[in-house]
């Protein structure tokens, strides 16, 4: 059985997801944080441009649990330096584009690799810490998404200002190449085990598909779709609502964007640390939840306001709390599922994540160019609550079931 490396070395590897998801989620804000100024330029609609964000959506829900079953077949190694090629690839492509046609196919592409990237958070996370280490190394890999996030706004705002918006998707492109090169290096011993899908190597094991029938698989979608929505709104259409309703201009955008992100970074690993200190081995940790769906509410006030100061810390306070629901979700799901399928267990939460985004994003869209904020932030407060109340009632099976391994768990389906 393969062991975690002695003392620092075992980080390395996490640390390298965590560089991962980063890079992931700067291609992804690109075009976020420089909507308005892409909307203006191709003369795309905010609706146009949600399409397209639902393009990458409906992609990246589909190959999470994908990644999340290849990744646990064919190792850490290869299928990670394959599905960060080809994101790199798309990323790059978006800078010779006009309109929502290109996007949306770009968007797509950019979705088929990054569905890799929370799957092999996670199972980087199982391979490379012992137990006891586990919610926090998956919190250190889940938060280069919150920094990606973070940094882009002051980074890629001036750059663009100063060189154009279609060299901004460039330079992300010669971003990727360094990590394919970093992580070459650190995917192997002794950062990681040799052997990196079983006992037997990649390749012996046989790819397991998620099981619609079963109930443990729902209780990891609701609760991580959809107590994880507003990380979404607040990446893609924070900077709308500020532009077009609070009146902040590009410039100012990029001083402040940053702020949201900040909540998004501190929450990963404030609730990891939660989740190893009070619910490492609960497999249905219902205060933490309940508590979760409470601290959700305050959003559903944004348009009460018309302080950007107080519009920007709700979006703080909301990414804050939804990062709890994508951490408990899946120190949840690492504890009802068998080791083996971990990398599958991330690609259920993550998946289920684009499949609300692909579905909400849209109607956001239209919401926004109708000015319709007060809906779109009272759905996204209420929400949350709705997939608290389907956890508990699918998670009643293990509400007296052993603690320990998460092959104490029954099998529920239906």
């Amino acid at each position: 059985m393969n062991r975690p490396a002695p003392g620092w070395r075992m980080w390395v590897a996490p640390t390298t997801m965590m560089l991962c998801t980063l890079l992931g989620y700067i291609d992804r804000q690109v075009l976020a944080v420089l909507s308005p100024t892409i909307l203006a330029d191709t003369g795309m609609t905010a609706s146009d441009y949600t399409w397209a964000v639902s393009a990458f959506s409906v992609i990246y829900m589909i190959m999470n649990p994908v990644y999340g079953s290849f990744l646990d077949h064919i190792g850490l190694r290869r299928g990670m330096t394959i599905a960060v090629l080809i994101w790199t690839v798309a990323s790059v492509a978006h800078a010779g584009l006009n309109g929502l046609l290109g996007f949306a196919l770009a968007r797509a592409l950019l979705g088929f690799g990054e569905g890799a990237a929370f799957p092999g958070a996670l199972r980087t996370a199982t391979e490379a810490l012992p137990v006891n280490r586990q919610s926090r190394g998956m919190a250190l890999g889940y938060s280069g998404a919150s920094m990606g996030a973070l940094i882009t706004p002051p980074i890629i705002i001036p750059f663009a200002q100063r060189f154009g918006w279609r060299y901004a998707f460039l330079l992300t492109g010669f971003l990727g190449a360094l990590w394919l090169v970093l992580w070459w290096r650190v995917a192997r011993p002794p950062f990681l085990p040799k052997q990196t899908s079983g006992a037997e190597g990649p390749g012996s094991l046989k790819i397991q598909w998620p099981d619609l029938r079963e109930r443990r698989l729902w209780v990891v979608v609701s609760s991580f779709g959809l107590g994880g929505l507003a990380l979404g709104v607040a990446a893609y259409l924070s900077p709308l609502y500020l532009n077009r309703a609070l009146g902040l201009s590009q410039a100012q955008l990029g001083n402040v964007l940053w702020i949201p992100m900040l909540g998004w970074e501190i929450g990963y690993f404030f609730w990891g640390w939660v989740a190893d200190r009070f619910a490492a081995n609960d497999q249905r940790p219902v205060r933490i939840f309940v508590l979760l769906t409470i601290l959700s509410l305050p959003t559903a006030f944004m348009t009460l306001t018309s302080s950007s100061v107080m519009a920007i810390a709700l979006f703080t306070w909301s990414t804050f709390i939804a990062d709890g629901f994508v951490v408990m979700s899946l120190r949840v799901g690492s504890r009802i599922f068998p080791a083996d399928r971990v990398g599958m267990v991330a690609g259920i939460g993550s998946g289920s994540w684009g499949a609300v985004q692909a579905v909400i994003q849209p109607v956001y869209g239209a919401w926004f160019d109708r000015q319709w904020y007060a809906a779109t932030f009272i759905s996204m407060s209420l929400l949350p609550l709705a997939g608290t109340l389907i956890w508990l009632w699918l998670s009643k099976p293990w509400a007296n079931a052993s603690v320990g391994t998460s092959s104490t768990v029954p099998v529920a389906r239906g």
